[in-house]
């Protein structure tokens, strides 16, 4: 039986006098894994790559390698927890996943499984199952740009855009783990369709893919660097360093990603009056090429004067957001003393 998820106190204050959290990364490229401890810090860290051309059980066996390996750790008794964060769409009212990078996997019982390689290696822990963007949110609120703030909006902007919430101090999923799915806010309603079945969502614009799409569709060109300059591939790095070289299409691709995630996160602040907007994620490496756009394009939406001082902030905690952001996930969403799950 999966252990009820109810709300508890920030990782710091519910973390304070126990052993570590045991926490799994599961993404597109990588499945992580490491023992948190109440501090932030992490040890007995593995990998493994994430297995192609397999199927269900194939990816679950990397998993049950990456768990193996924690279960080696000298340490591994004292754990207190389990958080998964896996790259979504996530069902956390049945502990399912459906992650788009991970095709094999369809409603695949995830926190269940983890839960019972956890058993047969002597640690019948209570697990949470999150998506990427709220484990995400959970780590920069603990340790990260969000520390500090009782009401956040976190995002990672990459390949999609993601994100979660934190009100009143408390992790804020939603009954199935999406709440704060900022990505799929619609703010063109004329715009091109979005891969969800909507129009003009912000992932249709924002996203690093559809920052390289419109480049390239309104006739921007990667350079090899033959000519002397920089070479940029066909990608959102390559269009932002074309910006930071002041290339006008360039330009306007972050511009126009800008405007909408400025829209999104306007609209979202209003609607649950947050303090901070902190954005991460692979695009969010190009720095005030994108945080320059947002931060103007702001100051346009967020005009009630309960939003006007906003602030718009990148993320601090890089690679290391997905790991320590399970692990906060698990403390903020099972209060100490949670039962172990039953068979």
């Amino acid at each position: 039986m999966i252990t009820p998820i109810t709300p508890s106190p920030t990782p710091r204050a519910a973390a304070a006098t126990t052993g570590p959290t045991v926490a799994i990364d599961i993404g597109g490229t990588k499945i992580a894994g490491a023992l948190v401890h109440p501090d932030g810090t992490m040890s007995a860290t593995t990998r493994r790559a994430t297995p192609r051309a397999v199927d269900a059980e194939g990816v679950m066996a990397a998993v049950a390698e990456v768990v193996a390996d924690l279960a080696e750790s000298p340490l591994w008794a004292s754990a207190v927890r389990c958080g998964i964060g896996s790259a979504g769409p996530v069902d956390t009212s049945r502990g399912t996943v459906s992650p788009v990078n991970i095709g094999a996997w369809r409603e695949f019982p995830i926190q269940e499984r983890v839960a019972a390689e956890l058993a047969a290696r002597g640690a019948g822990l209570p697990t949470v199952l999150a998506g990427d963007g709220v484990a995400m949110t959970a780590a920069e609120h603990w340790l990260g740009a969000a520390r500090g703030y009782a009401n956040a909006l976190c995002m990672v902007v990459s390949t999609g855009v993601g994100g979660g919430l934190i009100l009143n101090n408390q992790l804020h999923p939603g009954p199935t783990g999406n709440a704060g799915h900022i990505g799929h806010i619609s703010v063109a309603f004329d715009g091109e369709p979005c891969a969800c079945g909507g129009r003009g969502c912000v992932e249709s614009i924002a996203s690093g893919t559809a920052i390289a799409r419109w480049a390239l569709d309104q006739g921007w060109k990667p350079s090899d660097g033959s000519g002397g300059g920089t070479a940029h591939d066909a990608t959102a790095a390559g269009v932002a360093a074309a910006a930071a070289e002041g290339d006008p299409i360039a330009l306007a691709a972050f511009d126009r990603a800008g405007r909408a995630l400025a829209a999104a996160i306007a609209a979202s602040a209003t609607l649950v009056e947050t303090d901070i907007a902190v954005i991460g994620g692979g695009v969010a490496a190009a720095g005030e090429t994108l945080f320059g756009p947002i931060r103007s394009h702001l100051a346009q939406y967020a005009t009630l004067s309960f939003v006007q001082e906003l602030q718009v902030v990148p993320a601090t905690l890089g690679t290391h957001a997905g790991l320590i952001g399970a692990a906060a996930a698990a403390t903020m969403l099972l209060p100490p003393s949670a039962p172990a799950p039953t068979a």
